[in-house]
Parts: C-alpha cells; structure tokens; sequence
C-alpha cells in the first residue's frame, strides 16, 4: 500500500498547500500587493536540532524544485469554479496573478544545528511558501528517523497509524453530529500518509467528515476545500499600519472590514486570538458579530473560549445557537468529544483536525511555525492566548501587550 521509500519531489503541485492561502492571497493581491515581507521559521520542539536530520542539500533541492512548479491549466480551472462559499472566490485577475506566480528564493542557513529559512519579497508572492515548507521539512525529519529501517520495519508504522486511524473513526462514529475537517498539511507525517487518512475519511465518514484545507487533495477526492485566513493576515497590517498605537489599534478591525467586503457571509470565520481574544471581543463591533458567521479559536483553554464566546454573542442579543465555533488547537478524539458534549446545543461547533489527525504513526511530532516577521521593514507581533506562542521582538511584545490590553503572562506547555 506505501512505498518502501519516496523516489521523487515531496511537493509536486503548488496546490499541494493549505486553501487559507489563496482566499488570503486574493485579498493581499488586490489590496496590499507591494507590501514588502519577511518570514521566518521557528522551531518550538527545542529537543530536536533540525541540523541533525536534515541536510541543508536536501532541503534546497526540494525548494528549487518548487520553485519550477507552475500552476497547470486544470489547477486554474478548479480554483475558478471553486464557489462553495461565493458565487466567485477567485477573479480573472487573480487567478492571472497565480498563473505566472515565480517563488522568491528562500535564504536557507544552518545555526546552532538549527536551520534558519527566511522566504522574503512581496507579500503577494511570498505569502505562498510557508505551508509549502512546512510539510517539506516535516517530511525530510521523519525520512532521516526511518531511513536505516526494513522494509517489514516501516510496514509497522504505517500498522501502528492505522490502527490508531481506525480507534479514531470508531468513537467518532459514537457521536454522529460530530462534524471536522483535515487542518493537517503543515505537521503531516508524509504527504503519502495525509493523502491515506484523507481517502479513508471521507470513505469512512462521509457526513462527518465535511473537507480539507488540503486544496490538491480536496480536488483530487471532491471534498469541500477549507479554510478562511491565518494570523498573518492581522500581523502584516498592524506591520503596515503600527507606525503610530492608534494606526496599530485600528489595524485587527481593518482586517475584519476588508475580509468582509472581499468575501462576505461565506467566508466570515474570525480568527480571534493574534493579540488575544479578550481584545477581540472589545473590537469585534456589534454589526460585525451579527454579520460574520463564527469564530475560531486557536490558543488557550478552548472551554473557556467557548463561554466567553457565548456571553459575547448573548450580550448583543444574538443568539448563539446561530452562530458557529469553530476549534482547532492541539485536538485529539478525547478533546473533540468533550467540547462537542459540552456546547453542541448551546453553539455550532466544528473541528479543524491537524497534527493529530495526519501524524500519529507512533512518533513525537515537530512543532513548527513559519511566521510573517517583518513588514516593511517593521517587527511583526503575534501575542495569542497562551504567550508560549507569542511571536516577535520583546520590545515589541510589550508595546502590543500594552496597546491591546494583553495581560497574559503565564506559559504553558504548546500542546501541538
């Protein structure tokens, strides 16, 4: 069923990546094309020095070959047609702009045993290599632990993550509104094994589960691609608009409006958590708490998320059992039965399903992160609700701590 080893590119389609980057990328096209970005890597698994496993050869062969990759015209005719959310998500020229895209080169360095990737340009075109990376590297990491393994041996992992597939699909199986979606294309084992654990998904539990952020495999299987947009998005504009605390204030609403009048209802689920959820519970207006279809936590204590979200709605008058959560931090079956048990008749609630979902074959997975670090030439923050994740220069922390009423100073364990 697997190949005893990989024989060719890890990544051999630029739609092999996350569906958030294109509904992003539409609207850094149209609105903030020439916005100059940086990007960084960090690696939150401190125990694993990825100088060690990989080979900065290997990694800049499976970079350049990216790099020659092009957008085929049956890619383009997919992205065309994808409406499921509007009646048009892409325009001509956007899709244009995807046809004669050409990737920066990324600056690869090695530090400490550690390698150091830093894609830089416009953030029109740059914006596309971190869940391209991602993968890449993830792939190379777990390619060094079974390179000097028998066949028969590597034969047992793909056992072992069967098995725990199979454990998985059968308690969900006991909660039959239970709905969640693959978020798993960043920290997958192999691409091979992703694209297994999407085919027997939607074989297995097809009302349950409803798509994947993976856009080549949702073309391949006909499933709903998922995906709206990622901290990136509020990071570069507060980069583009934090000259000044009150440009930087302004800046988390103005990604709000401009999402809105790109997309509209079908794509309004708001990512709460870039300088912490309390602000964005201040910031998010009423109108736009009616207007926008749900919210998506992704840091902190995902029960405390969901009250707070319910009395946010309940204090506008909006009735919550309206209104979609949608959960994606750190899931296991475990957490996924809890929260739905606990808010199914006070709230929607749905689950993007990552790491757990597409790596647990038996190995501790990476925790990885590419991040915006810079935008043009301004730090980039990300605070979060769990400040372990917090991203950026420490004077900058504190400045956007202090601007967004972020008080958060405990540190706990990532739990990706």
């Amino acid at each position: 069923m697997f190949e005893n080893k990989r024989t060719g590119p890890i990544i051999e389609s630029l739609m092999d990546t996350d569906f958030y980057k294109f509904t992003m990328g539409r609207v850094v096209f149209e609105r903030y094309h020439d916005v100059q970005v940086q990007y960084g890597l960090t690696n939150r698994t401190k125990t694993v020095r990825l100088g060690e496993h990989i080979s900065l050869e290997q990694l800049r062969e499976e970079l350049d070959h990216v790099r020659k990759l092009r957008f085929n015209n049956s890619e383009l005719h997919y992205l065309r047609g994808t409406n499921e959310y509007s009646e048009r998500m892409f325009p001509e020229a956007y899709l244009e702009h995807l046809k004669n895209l050409s990737l920066n080169e990324c600056r690869i360095e090695e530090y400490e045993r550690n390698i150091v990737l830093v894609p830089a340009g416009n953030w029109s075109t740059e914006i596309y290599w971190e869940t391209i990376v991602l993968p890449i590297i993830d792939q190379l990491y777990f390619e060094s632990l079974t390179k000097n393994m028998s066949r028969f041996e590597r034969e047992t992992i793909y056992a072992e993550g069967q098995r725990r597939l199979l454990d998985k699909i059968r308690l969900i199986r006991q909660y039959p509104g239970l709905t969640f979606s693959d978020f798993g294309t960043r920290r997958r084992f192999s691409r091979k094994w992703q694209d297994y654990v999407v085919s027997v998904l939607a074989e297995e539990l097809p009302g349950q589960f409803v798509g994947t952020s993976n856009v080549y495999l949702a073309m391949k299987y006909g499933l709903m691609p998922i995906g709206t947009s990622a901290h990136e998005m509020y990071m570069v504009l507060a980069g583009i608009m934090g000259e000044t605390d009150e440009g930087l204030l302004t800046s988390h609403n103005k990604v709000l409006r401009d999402w809105w009048e790109t997309y509209g209802w079908g794509l309004s689920i708001a990512l709460t958590d870039t300088f912490g959820t309390d602000f964005f519970f201040r910031d998010m207006t009423e109108v736009q708490a009616g207007d926008y279809k749900g919210l998506r936590q992704d840091s902190g204590d995902p029960i405390t998320f969901g009250e707070k979200a319910i009395s946010f709605y309940e204090n506008y008058g909006i009735d919550p059992r309206g209104k979609l959560l949608v959960f994606s931090d750190g899931l296991d079956v475990e957490i996924m039965v809890n929260l739905y048990e606990r808010f199914k008749d006070r709230i929607r609630v749905t689950f993007g399903w990552g790491t757990n979902l597409t790596n647990d074959l038996g190995f501790k997975a990476l925790s990885l992160v590419i991040k915006a670090i810079r935008a043009n030439g301004r730090g980039l923050v990300k605070l979060s609700d769990n400040i372990a994740k917090a991203i950026g220069d420490p004077k900058d922390i504190e400045r956007y701590k202090r601007v967004f009423g972020n008080n958060v100073n405990f540190v706990k364990e990532c739990r990706y």
